[in-house]
């Protein structure tokens, strides 16, 4: 009956240990999953959550807050997850805030982060779904990498490709890293462009001299710049310019129609110039008129000797001969 007592006894303390680890796991996982904390239910919806599972952390502001209760498709190709989170903390998530999926550290578990939100929003209730944020897709990133990998392996080839040429001398480059006779070329061109820079620069100062003497108070240009009495003399001669060259202008228009019209025998001066029948005429009656001038001559001098004039002529000749004398 003893070792039948001692027995049970036995068994009795192992079952309560047992028991009692039984209980501390059950509290312990409990703890870790928040299942015997007061909770509220928010959800979000995702086009891929890239393996995330029921029982995966949800973490705010880099502390855990609470796990994924729930995975359901959503829609046609979505999916909708329910997430326990502590009430306690469900005062600084805010209803505009964002919840992405990320991971428990380079190679962990998959688990949500929420993020953001605006303090004039008011904070997240039972129920209520948050924005979702799709996370950059590793696969895709790795593609991408692999993708500049190969890209980076053609322009190392090609770079390896081209300095080979120019240390072979080829192309223009490998030509003046390379011919001596280039080389002083080029050489020589930078010395005559130093020599143009600094006749530039002498240049430059040249004209900054001469800007400063115009600049002088006394100079025509200072004066013709800064003399505002200036400016109306300049504007009246302007003027007068403008009305000289306008009065010579009508000047040549008028010797145009002037010469116009002597062009034309529709007038007298024009019929004198241009008309050769009128010319020929007015030069026959110039030389008859020469001719009776001639011939009328002729008659005075012989009208000096006829006899009812001659004494006149005699008494006009002694009385100049006689003036003479007194003179």
């Amino acid at each position: 009956m003893r070792g039948e007592n001692k027995r049970t006894v036995l068994v009795g303390i192992f079952v309560f240990l047992g028991i009692a680890i039984l209980v501390a796991g059950v509290m312990t996982l409990g703890g870790q999953q928040k299942k015997f904390v007061k909770s509220i239910q928010l959800k979000t919806v995702f086009d891929d959550i890239g393996g995330l599972q029921a029982g995966n952390n949800i973490w705010f502001s880099g502390v855990k807050i609470g796990t994924v209760r729930k995975i359901n498709f959503y829609g046609e190709s979505q999916v909708e997850v329910e997430m326990n989170v502590e009430k306690s903390v469900s005062d600084f998530i805010r209803k505009d805030s964002k919840a992405t999926i990320s991971s428990d550290g380079l190679i962990g578990n998959k688990i949500i982060v929420i993020y953001g939100g605006s303090t004039e929003v008011p904070a997240v209730e039972d129920g209520d779904r948050l924005t979702s944020v799709m996370p950059l897709d590793t696969d895709k990133m790795m593609e991408t990498l692999q993708v500049n990998n190969e890209n980076l392996v053609a322009i190392t080839q090609d770079l390896k490709v081209l300095t080979s040429k120019i240390a072979a001398g080829e192309g223009i480059v490998g030509q003046a890293l390379t011919d001596a006779t280039l080389a002083n070329n080029f050489k020589a061109i930078l010395v005559n462009l130093d020599r143009a820079s600094a006749n530039s620069i002498r240049m430059i100062n040249d004209l900054n001299s001469f800007t400063a003497k115009m600049n002088k108070d006394g100079n025509f240009f200072n004066e013709l710049a800064t003399d505002t009495e200036m400016v109306p003399d300049l504007k009246a001669t302007m003027e007068s310019f403008k009305v000289t060259a306008a009065n010579s202008q009508e000047m040549t228009r008028k010797l145009s129609e002037l010469t116009d019209k002597l062009s034309s025998t529709d007038n007298p001066m024009g019929m004198l110039l241009n008309d050769p029948e009128f010319a020929k005429s007015l030069k026959s009656t110039i030389e008859n008129t020469d001719s009776a001038t001639y011939n009328l001559n002729k008659g005075m001098e012989a009208l000096e000797y006829t006899w009812p004039f001659n004494r006149g002529f005699k008494r006009k000749a002694k009385a100049e001969e006689k003036a003479a004398k007194d003179n």
